[in-house]
């Protein structure tokens, strides 16, 4: 009996000590896997070193994609993700095809992705959850062999929650870190205008900033986010105390020029006159991808045709008004589409007001509204985001609205431009008013007033005192004559 007890007693002891075991080994394996996600090396550099090798269909261009173009904000951000800039978070905003996410790629590239993580956003948060965790190497407690003996894991839980799970041991490595090399890690979360601005992805980025307020207080993580469109900014900027922004934008004219014609010489051994590259410019601005697409063609000023004419297409595509025949079921998308005309057309006119439309040195100057007054000019405040989103219109840093491109505002004054179109947007408001008007108005019929019947309305104020009283009746009507 002694020895039996004995026995399970010892083999009790033994299960425990071995359960408490695993669990140590795999608490300290989690932190292990987690430090090595920012050792040296990071598949978005594998990625990016692949398709650079691509063959691009320019003879002479070497294996690795070597930026051409030079950019001012590079040494600021290559000084990010060294870790010699602390005690912020970052903001790294702009117009799509900026350059934007190639900087940070380069800046990874220079200290070799030791110490950076990186990862694309996503509007669904069990993708985000998923993605940051291949980019962080966390299972989130799905490889816990607790699970096999019935045990409830702490993986039953939500995306956010698991995101919280994984910031919490991403601290622990952080102390690690800042304590043997004294620098923090950089998490680089790319995308951010994906997430969706309702109340889930609201969630999400408040969950984010919060982090990356403490990490940055205390020089443990410094966090970049990337994004194309406006609204990122405005929900950071309610929370924010260590945010600070960075605003990349177009080219100047001498770089883009510069930039394009030694690019020209190297690869096509062609040098380009000063005409072309005017014109080049006057086309396309100084927007990295689509000098990048005009640089590889055979053809410059034909691509560039090609690009204004997509740009043009897609505006058409999204914002045509339809004129005083539209039908009244399409009345909602008229009022975004007339309301992106309306803007379109003030951007056109005050364009032709400037009188100095481009710089020798700087070049485009585009003409920019401020935005509220924007809203002021569509009378509506909500549907500026989503021409942000849909690269129609852009909303920098500053709280400007402009075309999203210098192909998108020569789209602006030649849609604006062609005879008849202030007619057709007349008749396109005046048709909406109309429908509005109907759907405002409320049409009462009196009927059964045979015999001398009426009826009588009355009106009483607060009190409940009679304030009017209206009776309607039917008067006999006149007979016709005889003759007629």
């Amino acid at each position: 009996m002694f020895e039996s007890a004995a026995t399970t007693v010892a083999s009790l002891v033994m299960l425990g000590l071995a359960g408490y075991g695993y669990h140590r080994y795999y608490k300290h394996l989690v932190l292990q896997k987690m430090e090595n996600a920012f050792s040296p090396g990071d598949p978005v550099l594998d990625l990016s070193a692949n398709i650079s090798r691509i063959p691009s269909g320019v003879a002479g261009e070497p294996e690795r994609n070597e930026h051409w173009y030079p950019r001012v904000e590079q040494a600021k951000v290559d000084a990010i993700v060294r870790g010699d800039e602390k005690g912020h978070y970052y903001l790294v905003v702009g117009e799509k095809g900026s350059g934007k996410t190639s900087m940070l790629i380069d800046a990874m590239h220079r200290v070799g992705g030791e110490g950076v993580s990186m990862f694309e956003a996503h509007a669904d948060t069990e993708i985000f959850r998923i993605r940051l965790g291949k980019a962080l190497d966390f299972e989130y407690h799905e490889d816990y062999i607790g699970s096999l003996f019935s045990i409830r894991g702490p993986r039953d839980t939500t995306p956010l929650l698991d995101i919280e799970r994984a910031f919490n041991k991403l601290d622990k490595v952080a102390l690690r870190r800042r304590r043997a090399i004294g620098k923090p890690l950089i998490l680089i979360i790319n995308s951010m205008h994906l997430l969706r601005d309702n109340e889930e992805g609201q969630n999400l980025l408040e969950l984010i900033q919060q982090r990356a307020e403490h990490w940055a207080a205390s020089n443990l993580v410094t966090v970049i986010l990337n994004s194309d469109d406006y609204w990122v900014y405005e929900r950071l900027k309610l929370n924010a105390s260590y945010l600070e922004v960075l605003p990349v934008s177009d080219l100047t004219k001498e770089r883009a020029l510069t930039a394009l014609k030694s690019y020209r010489v190297k690869y096509f051994n062609i040098e380009p006159s000063r005409a072309m590259l005017d014109e080049v410019y006057g086309m396309v601005g100084g927007r990295l991808a689509y000098l990048n697409r005009v640089a590889k063609s055979e053809d410059m000023l034909q691509t560039c045709r090609d690009i204004c004419q997509t740009e043009k297409t897609w505006f058409l595509n999204q914002c045509w008004v339809l004129g005083e025949e539209m039908d009244d079921d399409v009345m909602d998308q008229q009022k975004y589409a007339s309301a992106a005309m309306v803007l379109a057309k003030a951007l056109a006119d005050r364009q032709r007001e400037i009188e100095q439309q481009c710089d020798p040195r700087k070049g485009h100057v585009l003409p920019e509204i401020p935005l509220h007054e924007a809203r002021q000019i569509m009378t509506r405040a909500d549907f500026i985001q989503m021409y942000d989103h849909v690269n129609v219109f852009t909303i920098d840093s500053r709280a400007m609205v402009r075309a999203d491109s210098v192909p998108m505002q020569n789209a602006f004054r030649e849609i604006c431009g062609q005879p008849g179109f202030d007619e057709h947007l007349e008749a396109t408001l005046d048709r909406i008013t109309a429908i509005e008007s109907l759907g405002r108005t409320r049409e009462i019929v009196a009927k059964d007033l045979w015999h001398k019947g009426s009826y009588k309305i009355t009106t009483r104020n607060a009190k409940g005192a009679l304030d009017q009283a209206t009776t309607v009746e039917v008067l006999p009507g006149k007979k016709e004559d005889e003759g007629s």
